[in-house]
């Protein structure tokens, strides 16, 4: 069930060496940085232009897209340019479909990517009953269609990277195993087998998907996988693909990246936005940053004995078993809790930070989809009203001081638990700082016959995933099952990279099936109109509203929580048909309000008809200034004038009954 060096401390994954270029890769050296152009690969100035915009931010490889021969062939102009004007960084052609593209930019730059799904294969969405003869034949088709290309890489010492997309399934794959990461895993390993047959071992994977929980599974396969099959492990590239803009894009870049970068996997990174790519380049380094002091800090012993035992697997997602106490828990989507013991009063107003607003003329309070469950308040109690669906967590001493102890809730630290506390039927929360040195034996014994209690555990280290997740799995071993909330503090001093540690510290856990709730804590103070790698966050107008919004945001990235419309929007490359940031924007704004709908945004076809079978709907680009729309899988517009392509869109969503008035 293993699928890393350590699950307790940080050990990164031994992988081959890989040389691209100059640069080394894999083997324990650093994690690298990368990025994709978005700029016409025709356009030479353009490309090399934007390619230095993108080394002086810190890409350590650039990537090219290369759709024909000719991008192809022209990739020797961007390259000598880029020498030229003494910038040596590795430049990588991007494939799809084209075979003989990837031989002639094998023979230019230092490192092709291939994409098992489209490189032989095609996608069409047909199911094919394949004998085993008949798949074995395919096979062999592949391998007499690939092996050239393995050759020239061989001979011109060029690396490759065979980078598989969630997205971009074959038929063939889909048919034999089905929308999966195995199936996945089974992609890229075909063409693995292919290039080791040939004695070429200057290979890079990738398993990459919009949804992290797949993109991490994959990964955690496919290193089982090469271990069980090779004896050894080659790098690994890591990417959620088609993240999205904004914090959104961020959130799930690093919940995919960092739940692996966590136990010691992952070679080089890239981070895929819609925006421009140099604005990448601080959020794949916030990302490595996180990981790297991490390794440096010193290694604690595991708390638990048999903590390199799983008792879940981390292959396929299942949600911890748990009770359910009142809305915590059980079948309950996880709840949000707001931190708001730092203030002095609590009044009507400060709830709109979380999701509610109190209107004086009615007398009632507007909810929205992203609205706090509980507040914590520490010493001090509301003295109006709370609205309905709004709980309150206080200190012992305020909860015994409460009028209403229906709506208000005792929270104790666990020494004091394990003193005084002698209710096992109403709600009642339980500090537990999990890496901490005290015997955890007592609380495990009283809470296996507690029904009321709800866990509020933390960790001292700043790297709090691992140890929680440490803790988690011992609840597990031991058959606890009262629900867990996760609290995260971070001391993080920028908007970026406080997104960041809550993404990674909380989003693993979420992942692997663990937490029934989120507490964030961090101090960001005059938020509003800060900028993230050159984006503001015009819509944060507080430290509780980044704090909730975040919450809600990793709980909809992690699909445990759906709260508002879901983008799968592609970062865009040399392939988009229109201009993509733009586009995103004005359907955003269209459909913010569509609670649980997912919308597709994809430049060009490569990964666009894939992707549509995990959206609801679709909007993609068909040809220069043509757009097709989607009903999941199914074609249901084609090459629609792209000015009026976002009102279709909206008549679509109507047509099926998806759409709703704000």
């Amino acid at each position: 069930m293993q699928y890393c060096a350590s699950l307790t401390e940080y050990k990164r994954l031994l992988t081959r060496e890989v040389k691209i270029g100059g640069l080394l890769l894999g083997n324990g050296h650093p994690i690298r940085i990368q990025t994709m152009t978005t700029t016409d690969t025709m356009d030479t100035e353009a490309t090399v232009a934007q390619s230095i915009r993108c080394i002086e931010a810190g890409a350590e490889l650039i990537r090219i897209t290369a759709p024909s021969k000719n991008e192809a062939e022209n990739l020797l102009n961007i390259k000598k340019e880029l020498r030229a004007r003494g910038y040596d960084t590795p430049i990588i052609a991007d494939i799809h479909f084209t075979p003989n593209a990837a031989e002639i930019a094998a023979r230019i730059v230092e490192k092709v990517r291939v994409n098992p799904g489209n490189y032989v294969d095609k996608k069409k969405f047909d199911f094919i009953d394949y004998t085993d003869a008949e798949y074995a034949a395919e096979v062999v088709r592949i391998r007499e269609r690939f092996t050239p290309l393995v050759k020239i890489c061989r001979e011109y010492g060029t690396a490759m990277r065979i980078g598989t997309n969630h997205g971009s399934l074959s038929d063939r794959i889909m048919s034999r195993y089905g929308d999966t990461p195995i199936g996945m895993v089974e992609s890229a390993m075909e063409f693995l087998r292919i290039a080791r047959d040939e004695s070429y071992h200057q290979i890079v994977l990738s398993m990459k998907s919009s949804n992290p929980l797949v993109m991490v599974q994959a990964y955690r396969l496919l290193i089982q996988k090469m271990d069980e099959e090779f004896g050894e492990c080659y790098p690994l590239h890591l990417g959620v693909t088609e993240a999205g803009d904004g914090e959104d894009g961020r959130i799930k870049s690093a919940i995919g990246i960092g739940t692996l970068l966590e136990d010691g996997i992952g070679d080089t990174i890239r981070v895929s936005l819609t925006e421009d790519p140099e604005f990448e380049i601080p959020v794949c380094r916030d990302i490595v940053e996180q990981i790297t002091v991490r390794g440096k800090q010193a290694t604690q012993p595991p708390v638990f004995a048999s903590a390199d035992k799983l008792p879940y697997d981390p292959f396929s997602y299942k949600r911890r078993e748990t009770i359910a106490v009142g809305n915590i828990g059980g079948h309950h989507v996880p709840v949000v809790v707001a931190y708001y013991a730092a203030t002095d009063k609590i009044k009507p107003t400060d709830l709109e930070a979380i999701g509610y607003r109190y209107n004086a003329t009615d007398d009632k309070w507007n909810i929205s989809d992203a609205a706090a469950d509980f507040i914590y308040t520490g010493k001090i109690l509301p003295d109006f009203a709370l609205p309905g669906t709004l709980q309150v967590i206080s200190n012992y001493k305020a909860w015994q001081a409460s009028p209403d102890k229906k709506k208000c809730h005792p929270y104790l630290r666990a020494v004091n638990y394990l003193k005084y506390w002698d209710n096992a039927t109403i709600l009642h929360f339980v500090a537990v700082t999990v890496d901490s040195e005290e015997d955890f034996a007592p609380l495990f014994e009283k809470l296996k016959s507690d029904h009321g209690a709800v866990l509020v555990i933390s960790a001292v280290s700043k790297h709090s995933m691992v140890p929680i997740r440490n803790f988690i799995a011992e609840l597990m071993r031991q058959d606890i099952k009262c629900p867990v909330i996760i609290k995260v503090e971070t001391l993080a001093n920028t908007v970026d990279k406080q997104l960041i540690n809550f993404s990674v510290d909380t989003g693993g856990l979420l992942i692997d099936g663990m937490g029934d709730g989120l507490m964030l804590l961090g101090d960001t103070k005059d938020i509003e109109n800060k900028k993230v790698s050159g984006r503001t966050y015009l819509e944060v107008k507080s430290n509780g509203q980044f704090l909730n919004n975040t919450a809600f945001y990793i709980l909809q990235a992690t699909r445990t929580r759906i709260s508002k419309t879901e983008y799968i929007s592609c970062p865009s490359c040399g392939r988009t048909l229109f201009d993509l940031q733009e586009t995103t924007a004005k359907i955003r704004a269209a459909t913010y309000h569509l609670k649980g709908v997912k919308i597709a945004i994809m430049g060009c076809i490569v990964n666009g008809p894939g992707e549509m079978a995990d959206a609801d709907f679709g909007y993609v680009g068909s040809g220069p200034g043509k757009i097709t729309l989607y009903k999941g899988k199914d074609v249901m517009k084609r090459n629609v004038p792209s000015d009026i392509a976002v009102s279709e869109l909206i008549q679509l969503l109507k047509d099926n009954e998806a759409w709703v008035e704000r």
